[in-house]
């Protein structure tokens, strides 16, 4: 009697195991493909922003449409705006990464 129930016990165990595993693998698969080594822009900002640059800092092409640099600012801002904790600096160059790929502005600088 007691064999069957460590039996009935372990084959229940294995099956659980089995079933989060499968879960956890599933998990994996559809996580979204990333490089393992991410290339990020090393430099500071440059003393007269260039549309380069303010493509960089939205990590959008040069040539991308309004839309695209709309919803790339909204991305970046929400990461960095400074009521969750960002920086004034940060909010400002990206700002003008906006207004820059918008040609909105004509190349004043920033503020700081």
């Amino acid at each position: 009697m007691a064999s069957a129930f460590v039996i009935g016990l372990a084959v229940a165990t294995g099956a659980t195991a089995a079933r989060y595993g499968i879960q956890a693998w599933s998990a994996f698969k559809a996580r979204p493909a990333t490089t393992a080594f991410r290339k990020f822009y090393k430099g500071g900002f440059q003393p007269q922003m260039t549309r380069r640059e303010a493509a960089l800092i939205l990590g959008v092409r040069e040539s991308s449409p309004a839309d695209k640099v709309a919803q790339a600012y909204r991305k970046v801002m929400v990461a960095n705006h400074p009521d969750a904790g960002g920086s004034h600096y940060l909010a400002s160059k990206i700002g003008e990464a906006k207004d820059m790929m918008l040609r909105k502005s004509k190349n004043t600088g920033s503020a700081f």
